[in-house]
């Protein structure tokens, strides 16, 4: 079952065509990957996906819903939360403070029972500490819930970042080179906390120049390059595709 569809996207910034006619399938359940060389337009199409961008030709639909155009608070409310290639925390508030701005989607209490403080605010906050401690948890960062988010190392802040986003209830997580600036030992941990989300159901979709990460993770992949997509598949034919080879990947397998 597909979960999110790009159909025949197009995007420009001037004359410049950062994406032509990229359509591709997401099926609901797995970990995708979409890889390219840097200018690929990899960035572009999750921006247009999130709706941080507005596309100039194509739709977006997740779950059978068109999504095209759509802000991105409302983007999110519909399921889709997002990491960024550049850590964007709010480094002078507490860590479990940062989470529970990904909680903030799923309240309903309005300005007046938050400043009356009444029982349903109270009940909705309560119920949002909680599940930002149980994303910190799940993340391996409970111990650091009082620290500034500022003075976590830095795989640790990009962890934070997915537990934010977690946070939000997705059906749909999109990591923008997550393992970038990642040492080997952070990265393993990212390979395990990726099964783990997938193991609770939750789609990911991925940009990643660590072809390792890439492959250990991802069931399906899709190749850019120059905005336009050259090769779709299972890492085992993305890995041998010699246009993904020449493009991207290089000739030394044992690299990959």
């Amino acid at each position: 079952m597909s979960l999110l569809r790009v159909e025949n996207v197009v995007k420009f910034f001037g004359g410049l065509m950062a994406v032509g006619d990229v359509s591709f399938d997401v099926p609901q359940g797995c970990v995708f990957g979409l890889i390219g060389p840097n200018g690929a337009g990899k960035t572009t199409v999750f921006n247009l996906i999130t709706g941080n961008y507005n596309l100039d030709k194509g739709k977006i639909l997740y779950k059978d819903e068109e999504i095209t155009g759509m802000p991105t608070h409302r983007v999110v409310t519909r399921g889709i939360a997002r990491t960024f290639q550049n850590i964007r925390l709010f480094s002078n508030m507490s860590v479990l403070e940062n989470v529970l701005a990904g909680c903030h989607c799923r309240m309903s209490a309005g300005p007046i029972s938050a400043m009356l403080r009444l029982p349903k605010q109270r009940a909705e906050e309560r119920a949002a500490v909680a599940r930002a401690i149980e994303e910190l948890s799940f993340a391996g960062l409970e111990a650091q819930a009082g620290n500034l988010a500022r003075n976590l190392s830095y795989g640790n802040q990009r962890l934070l970042e997915i537990a934010r986003a977690l946070a939000s209830n997705p059906g749909l997580i999109i990591l923008d080179e997550p393992a970038g600036g990642m040492n080997e030992y952070e990265t393993t941990s990212l390979v395990n906390l990726i099964e783990r989300i997938r193991k609770r159901g939750i789609t990911i979709m991925l940009i990643e120049h660590d072809m390792s990460l890439v492959m250990r993770s991802c069931e399906h992949i899709v190749v850019l390059e120059h905005g336009r997509k050259i090769a779709e598949g299972i890492p085992s034919v993305i890995k041998s595709d010699p246009r993904v080879i020449e493009a991207y990947l290089g000739s030394d397998e044992d690299d990959i």
